[in-house]
């Protein structure tokens, strides 16, 4: 007898047409059967060592978030609920250029500094890997959902390169393309940047391109954090759509926004753009998270110029005067290229999280100037995560009905006071944009989050309800669904989920997390 049958769901299969009636059969983590109402007419209804009745809810496959940052988050903490009790099966990790593998001792120690704001310093974490496939299978261990990872480029570029703003000689870069192989070899999907992030952003377009072959000959994707999402967001857009075209890469991009005030109302320019390349013959993709504020560090404001060399360097810059006032120029008249080229608008920046405890106090309060934001930055050794209030609620509802949308939270979970995204982005989707605004439709809505992101991850088996398919697996209530997450209690979870299956066994069952840590490295499918 099987494993489990979910009894009377209304199934939204992920593939975007008209939901329908039907008993699910799940058996040895599989989808093994699915019986519809018409078809259960007349007929015996499939049995199972344990029914689940869900009249009233919806089955649908897991959510896939194209964007997290649960690099530590998963082997740190089981519960993991942020992600799990949002229905989340699967998360895209190794993001914005910048992860902790593939790594040699140095490298490790500048990244943990570097984006300790991400992740938090790590000190409860046995870094006992140092490649991508050590890192792959220490999350085979068991983890609470699935995950992907994408190699880092700019970790790429410290571990031959450095932090140096120069470009790559020949031999470092045959040497980053073969990094850039051995990843996927071990299981990568993909490679990302942070093109607005050293060292990442040191790199020009000629040795991106030169790694993005190397992505495309194993059937992975690329994934950047491009140069600007303010002044010349569209241009930066362009870039990396010529860029792929020029290495026949697969091309995501990552938090699809158009930010600040240079770009209010200009998204149908954006989508205008992505839709004359896949006109053309372009294979785009992007993520978005369905909020307005973005979420950094606040050291990522700085110019790139005083960023060079690393966290230590970027210090000793900050403690000196005359260099501290080229900084605040840049910040505050030039327009930092850290900043996406727009002069920073204090009132717009909050701290929402800070390394060391000591400086509490400054959680949830916005910065009051280049004096505070100097003195925090020094003081809490680059460890500032922040929201930045520039984003713009037309764009963010035009991109996410495009064709090629798919949702990614970006969720930092570090800090006291995180952007509400990391608990909240799934749920956010289902209750406000869905059921209270209309902008998707139910059907819709479920396809952009579980079937298109499997189709750019080459996912062959997950994301849609389809007998033979992984059971990744949400029951959600259409009529209660909502993030409970918000800016001032951004950690609350989310309400009217009250069931998730990660290879089908129950993480969430009856709105509580079990113990159950069925995820594991989801690893690339070669390419036909």
């Amino acid at each position: 007898m099987e494993e489990l049958v979910i009894r009377d769901a209304e199934v939204v299969d992920g593939s975007g047409e008209p939901s329908y009636r039907a008993d699910v059969v799940v058996d040895g983590g599989r989808i093994v059967s699915i019986v519809k109402e018409a078809a259960a007419a007349g007929c015996q209804r499939p049995r199972a060592m344990r029914e689940l009745d869900a009249e009233g809810l919806v089955l649908s496959p897991g959510f896939i978030d194209m964007h997290a940052h649960s690099d530590l988050a998963l082997l740190r903490d089981p519960d993991h609920s942020a992600k799990a009790a949002q229905g989340v099966t699967l998360e895209v990790l190794g993001q914005d250029g910048l992860s902790y593998a593939p790594v040699d001792d140095r490298t490790l120690a500048e990244v943990r500094r570097a984006i300790s704001g991400w992740n938090g310093h790590g000190d409860d974490v046995d870094f006992d890997w140092r490649s991508v496939g050590e890192y792959l299978d220490r999350l085979d261990g068991g983890i609470a959902v699935n995950a992907a990872y994408l190699i880092p480029q700019g970790t790429v570029r410290a571990l031959v390169v450095g932090w140096e703003d120069r470009e790559a000689t020949p031999a470092e870069l045959d040497r980053m393309r073969q990094i850039v192989a051995e990843g996927l070899q071990q299981g990568a999907v993909g490679l990302s940047s942070g093109l607005t992030y050293t060292p990442g952003m040191y790199a020009k377009d000629a040795e991106l391109t030169e790694l993005c072959r190397v992505v495309a000959s194993y059937g992975g994707y690329y994934c950047p954090h491009h140069r600007s999402y303010g002044a010349g967001a569209l241009e930066a857009y362009a870039e990396m759509v010529a860029l792929t075209r020029e290495a026949g890469c697969a091309l995501h991009l990552a938090h699809a926004t158009m930010n600040f005030g240079v770009n209010k109302g200009r998204a149908p320019e954006l989508l205008a753009l992505l839709d004359d390349a896949l006109a053309a013959g372009a294979d785009i993709s992007l993520d978005t998270y369905p909020y307005t504020p973005g979420s950094t560090t606040l050291a990522a404001l700085l110019p790139s110029w005083a960023s060079e060399g690393g966290p230590e360097e970027t210090l000793r810059r900050l403690a000196d005067e005359e260099t501290a006032a080229r900084i605040r120029y840049d910040l505050e008249v030039a327009g930092s290229d850290g900043c996406h080229g727009v002069p920073v608008d204090w009132d717009t920046i909050e701290v929402s999280g800070v390394g060391d405890p000591a400086h509490a106090g400054h959680v949830g309060r916005r910065v009051d100037g280049w004096d505070t934001a100097r003195r925090l930055l020094l003081a809490d050794r680059l460890g500032t995560t922040i929201l930045q209030h520039v984003g713009h609620e037309e764009n963010v509802r035009a991109i996410m009905r495009h064709r090629a949308h798919t949702g990614g939270s970006d969720g930092i979970l570090q800090g006291s006071k995180p952007h509400p995204r990391a608990y909240g982005t799934f749920p956010h989707y289902l209750g406000h944009y869905v059921r209270e605004l209309g902008v998707l439709s139910l059907e819709e809505c479920v396809a952009h989050l579980t079937a298109r992101p499997a189709a750019r991850l080459r996912l062959p088996d997950r994301g849609r309800i389809r007998e033979g398919y992984r059971a990744d697996l949400v029951l959600f209530d259409p009529a209660t669904v909502a993030a409970g997450s918000t800016y001032d209690a951004p950690r609350t979870l989310p309400t009217g989920i009250p069931y998730v299956l990660v290879d089908g066994r129950f993480v969430i069952e009856d709105g509580r997390r079990t113990d159950v840590l069925a995820g594991r490295a989801v690893r690339r499918t070669p390419a036909p």
